[in-house]
């Protein structure tokens, strides 16, 4: 049976194993250099968990909230600190904050190669609004992959 011509496949970049890891491990040994107990997750382009990690002494939410954040990151595009300012003004973001796994917290960061969105890190557990640069430190990691 023939295609149509318009009916291609769709080619896309997918985060390796390698990568994953050492966005988990960079960003949980960012946050850990700081004094801070954190956890740490990572999802795929799909939104499902491909890596968590709970740091020594990080408190048991820590777990569900960076992945919240993760997937936040990857379901908007952008870092969740966005969305989080965008629910605080935006009554249609305060809707979208109700959608299963989202939250309007900071800390979450796309994982992007150019403008393709192909994952997202998430930290939680540092105090006053530090996660985030965990998360960037994290990508840094692998930002040489990501071109």
């Amino acid at each position: 049976m023939a295609w149509p011509a318009q009916a291609q496949l769709v080619n896309h970049k997918d985060l390796s194993y390698a990568a994953v890891k050492a966005i988990a491990e960079g960003a949980l040994e960012a946050c850990q250099a700081k004094g801070y107990h954190v956890s740490v997750t990572v999802v795929g382009r799909d939104g499902t968990t491909l890596a968590q990690l709970r740091g020594d002494g990080a408190a048991p939410h820590t777990m569900e909230n960076s992945r919240r954040k993760a997937y936040t990151a990857l379901t908007f595009g952008a870092p969740s600190a966005q969305f989080a300012q965008q629910v605080a003004k935006d009554p249609g973001a305060q809707q979208r904050a109700t959608l299963p796994g989202v939250i309007g917290i900071p800390g979450g960061l796309p994982i992007k190669i150019g403008e393709d969105v192909i994952g997202g890190v998430g930290i939680s557990g540092s105090p006053g609004g530090n996660d985030e640069p965990c998360s960037q430190a994290g990508i840094n990691r692998v930002a040489a992959q990501l071109r």
